[in-house]
């Protein structure tokens, strides 16, 4: 579709099932892999806040790295900032918890999917919030 043919309101990108179904599964995707990553690199006794900063980086990173392939098939944007917010929470989180507390490979598997699951949730009334009330053009 051109973009001068997309519209705004009910039928707009993000409402359509296949990007909300590939944005779902790409931020849960990513919590995941970053949450396995902070669990085999952070270890018990670390120091949980360099823990907590190497990790949210290494999450935005790997976030970075995840849109590419995702994004050639849900767009640019409505992915990689979802995505590396997501990477960047997953790996804060997985990377505290596994610092101060022994943490088994499920249980940090589990922290990323709700990371994943929770910023995608965020980021989507954010942006619904922030759209506001639209109107679509008379004759377009």
């Amino acid at each position: 579709t051109p973009c001068w043919q997309v519209r705004i309101g009910r039928h707009a990108l993000d409402h359509r099932l296949f990007f909300v179904v590939g944005d779902f599964l790409a931020n849960l995707a990513v919590g995941v892999i970053v949450a396995a990553i902070a669990w085999w690199l952070v270890p018990f006794g670390a120091n949980m806040w360099f823990a907590m900063f190497a990790m949210m980086a290494l999450g935005m990173v790997v976030g970075l790295i995840f849109f590419f392939p995702v994004g050639m098939k849900l767009g640019a944007m409505e992915v990689m900032i979802p995505v590396m917010y997501s990477g960047m929470w997953s790996g804060m989180m997985v990377g505290m918890v596994a610092a101060m507390t022994p943490l088994h490979l499920g249980h940090a598997l589990a922290l990323g999917a709700a990371c994943g699951v929770a910023e995608i949730t965020f980021i989507w009334i954010v942006n619904t919030l922030l759209r506001g009330v639209t109107r679509e053009a008379d004759g377009a």
